[in-house]
């Protein structure tokens, strides 16, 4: 059975990928839509920086924010600036981290499911003298939601899942960074492997749970709209 500190890295493992979740949600939405909608040549550039963490290991992402949070650092010149301390080794300083660890993970799904919605509705909505607000919120928004949906889910998990990015920006501190996938590799490097097994018999079956709720999803809106078709 866990323990009180495994407990704890288990709630803030949940509430650090809850609230990066959120925030993504509401910073990947005007993104995706304009890299949606745009002809821009800036789109291709825009759409490989999103994209960047997809390929780039999390120690170099976290090594660069690392930099920039810390007292030489921009970010970290201008946090301190303002009251607020230094971010690295902190909870908020994990949410910055993982926000941009888990990006493309929130905007692609997105972008994809505004792209697929194509320019008719918002034609016959803009003959409806419905304003650019409107077009948005009555019409993208609700024709988007399965890639909310799975946005949501796939952000939620890769949080979840996060090391080396954690490890680099917040360390170990127990109750502040010490998520779940550290904790497991603390008790490996103690060789408590009985604890380790157990830490992640829970992150597999997490794992497991999440992408078969996404897959039935995913083929419950197939089913759907092949009988909608009909």
């Amino acid at each position: 059975m866990f323990n009180a500190l495994e407990f704890e890295a288990i709630w803030l493992t949940l509430r650090l990928a809850a609230t990066v979740t959120l925030l993504l949600l509401l910073i990947s939405t005007p993104i995706a839509w304009w890299l949606a909608r745009t002809n821009s040549v800036f789109k291709a550039p825009v759409a490989a920086l999103v994209a960047l963490p997809l390929v780039l290991p999390p120690t170099v992402l976290g090594f660069y924010l690392l930099l920039a949070m810390g007292p030489e650092g921009p970010v970290g010149r201008l946090t301190e600036s303002l009251g607020i301390g230094l971010l690295p080794f902190s909870f908020w300083g994990l949410v910055i981290g993982s926000m941009f660890y888990s990006l493309p993970f929130v905007v692609q799904p997105i972008q994809n499911a505004m792209e697929a919605i194509g320019d008719r509705p918002l034609e016959v909505a803009a003959t409806l003298r419905a304003s650019a607000w409107d077009r948005f919120f009555t019409v993208v928004l609700p024709l988007s939601k399965p890639g909310f949906v799975t946005a949501a889910v796939l952000g939620f998990a890769h949080t979840v899942g996060e090391f080396g990015l954690v490890l680099m920006i917040g360390g170990n501190i127990a109750g502040e960074t010490r998520v779940v996938s550290v904790a497991i590799y603390d008790h490996v490097e103690a060789m408590e492997y009985a604890q380790a097994h157990g830490l992640s018999a829970v992150m597999v079956l997490f794992s497991f749970v999440v992408l078969l709720a996404l897959y039935v999803f995913q083929r419950n809106r197939n089913s759907a709209g092949l009988t909608y078709g009909r």
